[in-house]
């Protein structure tokens, strides 16, 4: 199942596609990856 996340062109939530996990400057999580529709790049913050 793909990561859903807000995507901010298409203005709802789409899939995620070649998400990746990475830890932002302030050291919290984020998954990071494209927006499965129109390609632009999305960001999910992670629980802690």
């Amino acid at each position: 199942m793909a990561e859903m996340a807000y995507c901010m062109k298409e203005k709802k939530k789409q899939p995620m596609v070649n998400v990746e996990t990475v830890t932002m400057k302030n050291g919290r999580k984020a998954l990071k990856g494209k927006c499965a529709v129109c390609g632009t790049g999305m960001y999910k913050i992670l629980g802690k």
